[in-house]
């Protein structure tokens, strides 16, 4: 069989989106170059002048000249947007003003120096932040950077240069740039140095021999070179991907980086975002949680760790493990890994190297087919490093003086049964203080304890007593087995103890999962999903929260939900509505408009944001990899259920409208009908009354007909008026007290012709009480019901007109001897438009919803039913009030 040459449809799907987000996003271009001088704003800024000549509106939103003239005259000619000025810590500070430049909405912005940090107090931390939101906006920009501030060549330019770079950008960013290389020799580049053309005379002699140094430069270029090439390597695969060309640059493979609070793990998510890119597959950093609880600064250290992996373009996944090469394969399998990338050990002290070692020996020994890379991690700073001898991990000193008091609570009991027991019974009361002690303490405390209640075993109870040494053989066995058997115990006891608080947040975790997912799920309306949304998160987080909702016009609200538990000002909200508007995470402990006092999660969902959610966090402690997790999750779920909730809603829109266009549709077709048949006889009888030629005999006959079909169209249309009337609420009832009988007599004496084929049976209750009603209105709906009798029964039965009255109601019917009414059309008979099946040509469907608006417009109730032997029967049940005094006679 031939081979399937039928494009993948994943591939197309992946490149649709991909071509449709383009389309919508402005257009990146960055000239790099290999360091500064080389022309990369000088070639930004004749590039901005050809598109101005090309008729592309171009706005400078901030160009920075370094005082080079040559740079200075191109801005000749360019529109300039004025700066924002930046007060702190007394020194005036000049920042692009995004915001303007918003709204001006240029095609095309030039913006200087990709990596700057902004100012304090900015919208955004890094200057790649504000252009990635001019892009979002679809604004193409113009930006220039050097090699040395990509992310994922940092580690290489320190080792390269002796120097750190402060400001980097995330590859990712560069990934949707188009790259322009702006490539200058060596020679020439120090040539300008020297000539002053970049820096002043005595800046660039410090700068010639430091970074400047030919071999540096010789180096950096050959990195803008590869850079930009492989940038071209990414655009050629994502056109053989979309002209569905087969070639060898689909791989198979799959990197997994071990990340930790160590100050290596950066060097070694660069080096492995580097591999992946020579690879063109994806890559995960995976964090293995230990029983030893990390320190505020580790924990803040591993944030900082993970964010930058997920920066450039990585899939974080945290585990929790006991061992760090299992959890690191337990993942690897799971995810399919092909290759790991794990750092040579590089400390100096003897315990990182036997960990690092035993961490290798057992990824090499247990990997099986997955391969291994070993890196050595670049040297780091001072200041940096971990402080190499812990005797307890992360433990607080209160663990270590628990330790010793049990040690000293065991040795005084044990001198108290001295006398009474062998010594080697008393290792027994010491080895139950450790495990006891294990189950509440980390391992340091465990290992110190056990260690110290060792040797005063030793020394207060084995002879010879006050002195560490030992006289006989099995003192020495009994004293290397406790030490052993205490350790094993006390490290047992501990693990026990980590893996029972790991299931426990877990539980935790799914638990608080759980109670969102259920109480979200039996939520009837969006104010209710609010109202359980805040509870649910403020109990789960400590905090206060706010939910903002996006209203119909697609905008967010300008004030939180009314269930939210702290006010959210006109600052607030405009962090909340850049997170909605970018579906990004904003505020407090994020690098989106840091400043403000919560941190505001998007309600996302695949299609669009239904809203914000904003937590206050209580104190300055930045949250935890699990917590910001939890609070994703919990984003996550209740957008869900927002968006179902919306989809509910419109799914009932459409079936209303459809709905009103079938009702439409009906009363267009039964009008059409009704009003043609009336008009076409009367036209028939007005033509034949013209005509001379017609016999005087026909003329009454005819002029019956007209008023005949004229009675009918009026009836129609003072049905249609009545109906728009009920709905429109503007039937009020003119109460006056009325006689029944008379009311009834009117009612067939106006129907008579109607009639005039079906006898009629009337059944009155003597006495009749009077009842107060509008008589006009009641009258017209039993003229409905009697119209109705007469229309759908056949001539010669019976229509029975009756009135009888309790305490509480008159009740008003008519009866029929007809075919009577199909069981399931009874819920539906006073519905408007609604003709049962089967019923002869011609009505409405609105008589009997009139009498049913009618009615219950004095407050009662109409009711329809099928009589025992064939026949319905309507009826109209008024309520009854007390009866009216007497009239008094005058008296003469």
């Amino acid at each position: 069989m031939a081979e399937d040459s039928r494009p993948d449809p994943d591939a197309l799907l992946a490149a649709i989106q991909k071509s449709e987000a383009a389309t919508k996003r402005g257009k990146f271009k960055v000239f790099l170059g290999m360091a500064a001088g080389v022309g990369k704003t000088y070639s930004m800024l004749r590039a901005a002048h050809r598109a101005q000549r090309e008729g592309v509106q171009v706005l400078v939103g901030f160009v920075e000249t370094h005082g080079r003239k040559e740079t200075e005259a191109l801005l000749a000619g360019l529109t300039i947007l004025p700066r924002r000025k930046v007060e702190y810590r007394g020194v005036t500070l000049e920042e692009m003003d995004l915001d303007a430049l918003l709204a001006r909405h240029p095609q095309l912005a030039v913006v200087d120096e990709l990596p700057h940090t902004n100012a304090p107090g900015s919208r955004h931390a890094k200057r790649y932040q504000d252009i990635i939101e001019l892009l979002d906006a679809g604004i193409d920009v113009f930006t220039t950077m050097n090699v040395q501030h990509a992310e994922s060549r940092v580690d290489t330019v320190r080792q390269i240069t002796g120097s750190t770079v402060q400001e980097t950008v995330p590859d990712s960013v560069i990934d949707c740039a188009e790259m322009e290389l702006i490539d200058l020799p060596p020679e020439d580049l120090l040539k300008r140095l020297d000539e002053g053309k970049i820096y002043m005379p005595e800046r660039a002699e410090q700068a010639m021999m430091n970074f400047f140094r030919e071999g540096n430069l010789n180096a950096l270029r050959e990195m803008a070179l590869r850079l930009a090439a492989d940038h071209v390597g990414q655009d050629v695969h994502d056109y053989l991907q979309a002209m569905q060309i087969t070639g060898p640059w689909r791989s198979g493979h799959r990197l997994l980086v071990a990340v930790s609070a160590s100050p290596y793990s950066p060097h070694m998510i660069r080096w492995t975002r580097r591999l992946a890119d020579n690879l063109d597959c994806p890559w995960l950093a995976v964090y293995v949680e230990q029983p030893q609880p990390l320190s505020d600064e580790n924990q803040e250290r591993l944030t900082k760790h993970l964010a930058l992996a997920r920066e450039l373009g990585a899939e974080v996944i945290t585990t929790a493990d006991a061992g760090i090469a299992r959890g690191i394969l337990r993942v690897a399998h799971q995810q399919n890994v092909t290759q790991i990338v794990v750092g040579k050990p590089g400390g100096d002290g003897l315990l990182d190297w036997f960990r690092g070692g035993q961490l290798l020996r057992r990824l090499v020994r247990e990997s099986g087919h997955i391969e291994l890379h070993i890196v050595r991690p670049e040297a780091v700073e001072k200041g940096q490093r971990k402080r190499r001898w812990h005797l307890a991990g992360e433990s607080s000193l209160w663990q270590y003086g628990a330790g010793l008091a049990v040690v000293g609570v065991c040795t005084g009991f044990n001198a108290l049964l001295y006398t009474h027991v062998l010594p080697q019974a008393l290792a027994l009361i010491y080895l139950l203080g450790v495990v006891l002690l294990a189950f509440g303490v980390g391992r340091g405390p465990t290992l110190a304890t056990a260690t110290a209640s060792a040797l005063l075993w030793d020394y207060f109870f084995l002879p010879p007593r006050f002195s560490f040494r030992m006289e006989h053989v099995e003192d020495e066995m009994m004293f290397g087995m406790y030490f052993v058997v205490a350790l094993v115990l006390g490290q047992f006891a501990s693990r026990v103890r980590w893996q029972e608080r790991a299931e426990r947040r877990r539980e935790e975790r799914s638990t608080a999962l759980y109670l969102l997912t259920s109480d979200l799920a039996d939520a009837a309306d969006v104010d209710e999903v609010a109202q359980r949304l805040v509870r649910q998160v403020a109990q789960a987080f400590k905090a206060k929260v706010a939910v903002l909702l996006r209203e119909s016009g697609g905008s967010l609200a300008r004030t939180a939900h009314r269930a939210s538990t702290f006010p959210v000002s006109e600052k607030e909200q405009s962090v909340a509505a850049w997170a909605f508007r970018f579906g990004k995470a904003a505020g407090r402990f994020t690098d989106n408009l840091p400043s403000a006092a919560a941190i505001y999660m998007p309600l996302q969902t695949n299609r669009a944001p239904v809203g914000v959610l904003g937590v206050a966090l209580e104190g300055d402690q930045q949250p935890t990899l699990e917590q910001r997790d939890l609070l994703n999750a919990y984003a996550r779920q209740a957008a869900l259920v927002l968006d179902r909730l919306r989809l509910d809603g419109e799914s009932q829109q459409a079936q209303l409208l459809a709905e009103s266009e079938k009702l439409s549709k009906a009363l267009l077709n039964s009008i059409s009908h009704e009003l043609r048949t009336p008009i076409s006889a009367i036209t028939t009888a007005a033509s034949a009354l013209v005509d001379s030629k017609t016999p005087a005999a026909l003329r009454d006959t005819l002029a019956h007909e007209i008023q005949e079909s004229a009675g009918r169209l009026n009836r129609l249309v003072s049905n249609l008026l009545d109906m728009t009337r009920l709905e429109s609420g503007n039937v009020k009832p003119r109460l006056d007290w009325c006689d029944v009988a008379d009311l009834i007599d009117v009612s067939l004496r106006q129907n008579e012709r109607e009639l005039s084929h079906h006898h009629v049976a009337l059944s009155l209750q003597q006495p009749l009480p009077l009842v107060r009603m509008d008589f006009v209105l009641i009258e017209q709906a039993l003229n409905n019901l009697l119209l109705n009798a007469a229309h759908y029964t056949p001539p010669g039965t019976t229509v029975e007109v009756k009135a009888s009255a309790t305490a509480e109601e008159m009740t008003i019917s008519v009866a029929d001897r007809g075919p009577g009414l199909p069981p399931e059309s009874l819920p539906h008979v006073f519905d408007k438009f609604y003709r049962a099946p089967g019923a002869p040509a011609g009505g409405t469907g609105l008589g009997l919803s009139i009498v049913k608006g009618l009615v219950e417009a004095h407050g009662g109730r109409v009711e329809a039913r099928n009589r025992p032997g064939g026949g319905a029967e309507f009826s109209i049940h008024l309520p009854m009030a007390a009866n009216p005094a007497p009239a008094l006679e005058p008296v003469a």
